[in-house]
């Protein structure tokens, strides 16, 4: 029975694609830190905590929905032919009732305890992600990741609204990192995945417009994201630490992309999307450290914890 249990919640779990979510709300955590000069207070450790949450839900719900709309796709690709909702282990009917209520739970949470633009940001992004991209871009159109990566670009701005409440033009700018960051990822896998892509008729950039030219746009995107990755630095957002590690990730960024126009092996485009997740998680624990953990490690600082109210 326990068993039974164990492998029933394993299988929600993998509708939830928890890797991809992990993520999103690292980007949604590195944003609520960013929003505070110094440690947070109570009430704004609180709507952390409670934003995390709520985020993370609606995220979940997300992945779930777009799995359930994107059931005949998967089927037909190797990569993803193992999904619950393909191999029979969880229908349909579950999969909606399993993911409306990880969307009304993170509503409530957001709505209830944290503040409502954090909800209505959220459910936009959930919206954004799993119908108006899931129904209608990825069948569309080859710049299908471009168009659609708003959504998934809008974790680090919920994750600042959960503490401030406001969209500082600084939270912003993270979604742009993003956004901009989002087609070089992508694409990679899609060129490795091109097949598997034709095959289910998703008009993806390397399917429509061939590996060659697809390998100049990851090469043309990944400029401009060392470009974009510069701005916290040069609006004052961060400092020197920051700079130099984001200099350093772009520069091996490039050298990937670069050798991706020439490869050594068809796996090697595998490699460049592995690399751009590394890349996204160091850039913004670059971002954290240069914001947080530097400045309490120095001599003598020390951040006032403000009182309760």
């Amino acid at each position: 029975m326990a068993s039974s249990l164990r492998e029933t919640a394993r299988q929600y779990f993998d509708l939830t694609k928890p890797r991809v979510v992990a993520l999103i709300v690292f980007t949604a955590l590195v944003g609520m830190f960013l929003a505070v000069d110094g440690l947070p207070d109570a009430d704004e450790t609180r709507r952390g905590l409670l934003g995390f949450l709520g985020i993370w839900l609606a995220a979940s719900s997300a992945a779930a929905i777009n799995q359930l709309l994107d059931t005949r796709i998967d089927a037909k690709m190797a990569r993803t032919s193992w999904r619950p909702i393909v191999v029979g282990q969880i229908t349909p009917a579950k999969a909606l009732i399993f993911a409306l209520v990880l969307a009304t739970l993170s509503m409530v949470v957001l709505v209830v305890w944290v503040n409502v633009m954090t909800a209505l940001l959220t459910f936009a992004s959930l919206i954004g992600y799993a119908v108006i991209y899931t129904v209608f871009l990825k069948r569309a159109t080859p710049q299908n990741i471009v168009i659609g990566g708003i959504a998934g670009a809008a974790p680090p701005a919920l994750g600042w609204a959960s503490i401030t409440g406001t969209l500082d033009p600084h939270a912003l700018l993270l979604v742009l990192i993003i956004f901009v960051w989002t087609p070089p990822h992508f694409w990679a896998l899609a060129i490795f995945r091109r097949e598997d892509y034709a095959r289910a008729m998703v008009p993806m950039l390397p399917v429509t417009h061939g590996v060659e030219y697809t390998r100049w746009q990851i090469l043309f995107y990944t400029v401009l994201l060392v470009a974009v990755t510069v701005l916290p630095w040069a609006t004052g957002m961060s400092g020197l630490f920051y700079l130099g590690g984001a200099m350093v990730l772009g520069l091996v960024f490039l050298g990937y992309a670069w050798k991706l126009m020439n490869p050594p092996d068809e796996l090697y485009a595998m490699k460049v999307f592995g690399y751009s997740i590394v890349y996204l998680m160091a850039l913004f624990a670059f971002l954290l450290v240069d914001h947080w953990l530097l400045p309490l490690l120095q001599p003598g600082a020390a951040f006032e914890l403000q009182p309760v109210a």
